[in-house]
Protein backbone atom coordinates (compact mmCIF):
# COMPACT_ATOMS: atom_id res chain seq x y z
CA UNK A 1 0.00 0.00 0.00
CA UNK A 2 2.89 2.70 0.89
CA UNK A 3 3.73 1.77 -3.16
CA UNK A 4 1.00 2.96 -4.51
CA UNK A 5 0.75 5.86 -1.70
CA UNK A 6 4.09 6.83 -3.25
CA UNK A 7 2.85 6.49 -6.76
CA UNK A 8 -0.12 8.42 -5.92
CA UNK A 9 1.93 11.17 -4.67
CA UNK A 10 4.35 11.30 -7.95
CA UNK A 11 1.97 10.84 -10.36
CA UNK A 12 0.65 13.39 -12.99
CA UNK A 13 -2.20 15.53 -12.37
CA UNK A 14 -5.34 13.49 -13.22
CA UNK A 15 -6.60 14.89 -17.08
CA UNK A 16 -10.42 15.81 -16.50
CA UNK A 17 -12.58 14.30 -19.54
CA UNK A 18 -15.33 15.28 -17.66
CA UNK A 19 -17.42 16.38 -14.23
CA UNK A 20 -16.49 13.06 -12.63
CA UNK A 21 -14.22 11.32 -15.51
CA UNK A 22 -10.53 11.05 -14.80
CA UNK A 23 -7.87 10.19 -16.87
CA UNK A 24 -4.52 8.81 -14.99
CA UNK A 25 -1.90 8.58 -17.82
CA UNK A 26 0.81 5.62 -16.97
CA UNK A 27 -0.49 5.03 -13.19
CA UNK A 28 -0.90 1.26 -13.48
CA UNK A 29 2.74 1.02 -15.19
CA UNK A 30 5.19 0.61 -12.55
CA UNK A 31 4.27 -2.55 -10.88
CA UNK A 32 3.45 -4.40 -14.31
CA UNK A 33 4.85 -7.30 -13.80
CA UNK A 34 3.15 -8.01 -10.15
CA UNK A 35 -0.19 -6.97 -11.98
CA UNK A 36 0.76 -9.37 -14.94
CA UNK A 37 1.32 -12.50 -12.23
CA UNK A 38 -1.77 -11.42 -10.00
CA UNK A 39 -4.10 -11.77 -13.68
CA UNK A 40 -2.34 -15.13 -14.46
CA UNK A 41 -3.43 -16.31 -10.94
CA UNK A 42 -6.93 -15.36 -11.59
CA UNK A 43 -6.41 -17.23 -15.10
CA UNK A 44 -5.50 -20.17 -13.93
CA UNK A 45 -8.70 -20.38 -11.28
CA UNK A 46 -10.85 -19.26 -13.60
CA UNK A 47 -9.84 -19.52 -17.39
CA UNK A 48 -10.85 -17.48 -20.18
CA UNK A 49 -13.84 -17.78 -21.59
CA UNK A 50 -16.46 -15.81 -24.09
CA UNK A 51 -19.83 -15.30 -22.82
CA UNK A 52 -22.87 -14.88 -25.19
CA UNK A 53 -25.66 -11.90 -24.59
CA UNK A 54 -29.62 -12.40 -23.55
CA UNK A 55 -30.20 -12.41 -27.03
CA UNK A 56 -27.35 -15.24 -28.00
CA UNK A 57 -24.96 -13.02 -29.66
CA UNK A 58 -21.00 -14.51 -28.66
CA UNK A 59 -19.40 -11.41 -27.27
CA UNK A 60 -16.17 -10.63 -28.98
CA UNK A 61 -13.55 -10.53 -25.86
CA UNK A 62 -12.58 -13.06 -23.81
CA UNK A 63 -13.66 -12.99 -20.12
CA UNK A 64 -13.27 -13.88 -16.30
CA UNK A 65 -13.74 -12.61 -13.16
CA UNK A 66 -12.12 -12.39 -9.31
CA UNK A 67 -14.22 -11.19 -6.38
CA UNK A 68 -16.80 -11.79 -4.22
CA UNK A 69 -19.09 -11.21 -7.31
CA UNK A 70 -18.34 -11.92 -10.71
CA UNK A 71 -19.80 -9.87 -13.89
CA UNK A 72 -21.69 -12.56 -16.60
CA UNK A 73 -24.34 -12.66 -19.18
CA UNK A 74 -26.35 -15.54 -20.49
CA UNK A 75 -29.15 -16.20 -21.81
CA UNK A 76 -30.42 -15.73 -18.10
CA UNK A 77 -29.65 -12.22 -18.59
CA UNK A 78 -26.91 -9.40 -17.44
CA UNK A 79 -26.26 -10.22 -13.64
CA UNK A 80 -23.56 -10.71 -10.83
CA UNK A 81 -23.14 -14.17 -9.13
CA UNK A 82 -21.14 -15.33 -5.96
CA UNK A 83 -19.58 -18.47 -8.11
CA UNK A 84 -18.59 -19.31 -11.34
CA UNK A 85 -21.52 -21.07 -13.44
CA UNK A 86 -19.42 -22.81 -15.43
CA UNK A 87 -17.97 -24.24 -11.87
CA UNK A 88 -20.00 -23.68 -9.29
CA UNK A 89 -16.82 -22.54 -7.28
CA UNK A 90 -16.40 -19.13 -6.07
CA UNK A 91 -14.62 -16.85 -8.22
CA UNK A 92 -10.60 -15.87 -7.37
CA UNK A 93 -10.10 -13.48 -4.72
CA UNK A 94 -9.19 -10.21 -5.99
CA UNK A 95 -5.12 -10.16 -5.28
CA UNK A 96 -4.22 -7.31 -2.86
CA UNK A 97 -1.88 -5.80 -5.61
CA UNK A 98 -4.90 -5.00 -7.80
CA UNK A 99 -7.40 -3.97 -5.18
CA UNK A 100 -4.67 -1.37 -4.04
CA UNK A 101 -4.56 -0.18 -7.44
CA UNK A 102 -8.05 0.46 -7.67
CA UNK A 103 -8.08 1.99 -4.45
CA UNK A 104 -5.22 4.19 -4.80
CA UNK A 105 -6.46 5.36 -8.71
CA UNK A 106 -10.07 6.42 -7.16
CA UNK A 107 -8.68 8.14 -4.69
CA UNK A 108 -6.30 9.90 -7.13
CA UNK A 109 -9.60 11.10 -8.73
CA UNK A 110 -11.29 11.96 -5.54
CA UNK A 111 -13.35 9.02 -5.08
CA UNK A 112 -12.26 8.10 -1.58
CA UNK A 113 -12.54 4.44 0.30
CA UNK A 114 -13.36 2.26 -2.61
CA UNK A 115 -13.20 -0.89 -1.77
CA UNK A 116 -13.96 -3.03 -5.20
CA UNK A 117 -15.67 -6.38 -4.47
CA UNK A 118 -15.41 -7.28 -8.46
CA UNK A 119 -13.20 -7.23 -11.25
CA UNK A 120 -13.72 -7.88 -14.32
CA UNK A 121 -11.25 -8.71 -16.76
CA UNK A 122 -11.45 -8.76 -20.04
CA UNK A 123 -9.04 -9.82 -23.20
CA UNK A 124 -9.20 -8.05 -26.70
CA UNK A 125 -7.83 -10.03 -29.68
CA UNK A 126 -7.30 -7.33 -32.22
CA UNK A 127 -10.55 -6.72 -33.91
CA UNK A 128 -12.61 -7.25 -30.81
CA UNK A 129 -14.42 -4.59 -29.29
CA UNK A 130 -17.41 -3.48 -26.83
CA UNK A 131 -20.01 -2.13 -28.27
CA UNK A 132 -21.86 1.51 -26.23
CA UNK A 133 -23.10 0.68 -22.70
CA UNK A 134 -23.87 1.55 -19.13
CA UNK A 135 -22.95 -0.43 -15.98
CA UNK A 136 -25.98 -0.41 -14.40
CA UNK A 137 -25.53 -3.81 -12.34
CA UNK A 138 -24.47 -2.23 -9.45
CA UNK A 139 -26.19 -2.12 -6.01
CA UNK A 140 -24.47 0.96 -4.74
CA UNK A 141 -24.63 3.84 -8.09
CA UNK A 142 -22.62 6.02 -5.63
CA UNK A 143 -19.38 4.09 -5.98
CA UNK A 144 -16.89 5.04 -8.59
CA UNK A 145 -15.35 2.59 -11.63
CA UNK A 146 -11.92 1.73 -11.91
CA UNK A 147 -10.70 0.50 -15.63
CA UNK A 148 -6.82 -0.31 -16.09
CA UNK A 149 -5.59 -0.47 -19.57
CA UNK A 150 -2.95 -3.27 -19.96
CA UNK A 151 -0.94 -4.47 -23.44
CA UNK A 152 -1.74 -3.01 -26.76
CA UNK A 153 -3.57 0.40 -26.64
CA UNK A 154 -6.80 0.94 -27.31
CA UNK A 155 -9.48 3.88 -28.62
CA UNK A 156 -12.17 4.50 -25.37
CA UNK A 157 -15.35 5.75 -26.71
CA UNK A 158 -17.18 7.94 -24.15
CA UNK A 159 -20.65 8.95 -25.12
CA UNK A 160 -23.69 10.87 -23.13
CA UNK A 161 -26.98 9.77 -21.10
CA UNK A 162 -28.00 7.82 -24.16
CA UNK A 163 -26.96 5.45 -26.41
CA UNK A 164 -27.50 8.01 -29.45
CA UNK A 165 -24.70 11.04 -30.85
CA UNK A 166 -20.62 10.48 -31.55
CA UNK A 167 -19.25 9.15 -28.49
CA UNK A 168 -15.53 10.66 -27.40
CA UNK A 169 -12.67 8.98 -28.94
CA UNK A 170 -9.49 8.48 -26.02
CA UNK A 171 -6.65 6.87 -26.60
CA UNK A 172 -5.38 4.55 -24.31
CA UNK A 173 -1.74 2.71 -23.22
CA UNK A 174 -0.20 0.48 -21.40
CA UNK A 175 -1.13 1.60 -17.80
CA UNK A 176 -3.58 4.16 -18.47
CA UNK A 177 -6.22 4.10 -15.56
CA UNK A 178 -9.68 5.78 -15.98
CA UNK A 179 -11.60 6.17 -12.94
CA UNK A 180 -15.48 7.65 -13.28
CA UNK A 181 -18.61 8.21 -11.16
CA UNK A 182 -20.57 11.03 -9.69
CA UNK A 183 -22.61 12.93 -12.20
CA UNK A 184 -20.95 10.65 -15.24
CA UNK A 185 -21.15 7.14 -13.83
CA UNK A 186 -24.25 6.19 -16.01
CA UNK A 187 -22.56 7.34 -19.33
CA UNK A 188 -22.41 5.08 -22.55
CA UNK A 189 -19.15 3.91 -22.92
CA UNK A 190 -17.25 0.90 -25.16
CA UNK A 191 -14.09 -0.14 -26.90
CA UNK A 192 -13.66 0.62 -30.33
CA UNK A 193 -11.97 -2.46 -32.15
CA UNK A 194 -8.46 -2.87 -30.96
CA UNK A 195 -5.82 -2.92 -33.79
CA UNK A 196 -3.05 -4.99 -33.90
CA UNK A 197 0.42 -4.11 -32.78
CA UNK A 198 3.38 -5.01 -30.67
CA UNK A 199 2.85 -5.12 -26.78
CA UNK A 200 5.27 -2.13 -25.87
CA UNK A 201 9.12 -2.20 -25.31
CA UNK A 202 9.90 -3.50 -21.77
CA UNK A 203 6.31 -5.27 -21.15
CA UNK A 204 6.91 -8.02 -23.51
CA UNK A 205 9.46 -9.15 -21.29
CA UNK A 206 6.70 -9.97 -18.43
CA UNK A 207 3.87 -10.39 -20.77
CA UNK A 208 2.38 -13.91 -21.21
CA UNK A 209 -0.97 -12.89 -22.62
CA UNK A 210 0.04 -12.61 -26.24
CA UNK A 211 -0.58 -9.82 -28.83
CA UNK A 212 -3.73 -8.49 -26.78
CA UNK A 213 -4.92 -5.72 -24.66
CA UNK A 214 -6.35 -6.32 -21.01
CA UNK A 215 -8.69 -4.16 -19.58
CA UNK A 216 -9.76 -4.66 -15.55
CA UNK A 217 -12.84 -3.35 -14.76
CA UNK A 218 -13.23 -3.09 -10.62
CA UNK A 219 -16.64 -2.43 -9.06
CA UNK A 220 -18.31 -2.14 -5.76
CA UNK A 221 -21.26 -4.62 -7.38
CA UNK A 222 -23.07 -5.91 -4.05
Amino acid sequence: MDLFAAQENNAPEPEWLGPRLALLRGFASSRGPEIVRAISGIERQAGWRTMKTPGGRSMSVETTNAGAAGWYTDRSGYRYSPVDPLTDQPWPSIPPVLSELASGAARAADFEAFDPDACLVNRYWPGSKMGLHQDRDEADMSQPIVSVSLGLSAIFLWGGMTRGGSPKRMPLVHGDVLVWGGDDRLRFHGVAPVKDGPIPDGVRDYWPFGECRINLTFRRAL
